[in-house]
């Protein structure tokens, strides 16, 4: 079914769970091209009407603008890149894009499932914990690599990355031994970058005090 809806309100609008890593990505993005933007933070237990309306998973984030309706992170993501193109967060030419949406492939299934699974807790989250752990230090030499995830410029894996990182601490990770100068140095390139500092909420800004 298409995402169309008539929309009543007349500025962009993203509803937002504060502490979630799928909102978060997108409000990397929103900040990082400083798009003129309503963000809604929302309770995922109890949906504002105008998500209920547009989207049938009931998730969040969701993206209103004008007659559009997205609900998937990803799908608003490029939505935005390609709608705002500047700064360009995905590469220009198409082997170049592909390869990236391949990264964000990766990053989304084989990192965030872990995210998930530990923070639904129970028998699986220890072994989440400990795999994620392993995964990120051994990715250290590929983040030290070049100053952005497998690229000069940064892009949406970056916009990606970094609300994961940043979670580290909930999440009971701390990085240590081999890769993990490699793993923090990225992350402090990423936490660094003013769009970064603008796309967290008062319940993230938490999560590192």
């Amino acid at each position: 079914m298409p995402a169309a809806v008539t929309n009543r309100r007349t500025v962009m609008t993203l509803f937002s769970d504060s502490a979630d890593i799928y909102s978060h990505r997108v409000r990397v993005v929103l900040a990082e091209k400083n798009i003129t933007v309503d963000i809604l933070d929302s309770d995922p237990l109890h949906l504002p009407e105008d998500v209920v309306e547009v989207n049938p998973y009931g998730t969040l984030p969701t993206l209103l603008d004008r007659d559009l309706a997205l609900y998937d992170s990803r799908i608003i993501m490029e939505y935005l890149d390609e709608r705002y193109p500047h700064p360009p967060l995905l590469p220009i030419d198409p082997v170049s894009r592909a390869n990236t949406r391949l990264y964000l492939h990766r990053v989304e299934k084989d990192w965030y499932s872990l995210v998930n699974a530990i923070e639904a807790g129970g028998k699986n989250a220890t072994k989440a914990r400990k795999e994620l752990t392993e995964t990120l230090l051994a990715t250290g030499p590929i983040m030290a690599s070049k100053p952005y995830f497998m690229s000069e410029e940064y892009s949406l894996v970056d916009a990606t990355i970094g609300p994961l990182l940043w979670r580290l601490p909930t999440l009971g990770i701390e990085l240590k031994g081999t890769g993990s100068a490699q793993v923090l140095g990225y992350a402090k390139r990423l936490f660094e970058r003013p769009g970064f500092a603008r796309s967290l909420t008062e319940t993230e800004k938490e999560m590192r005090m």
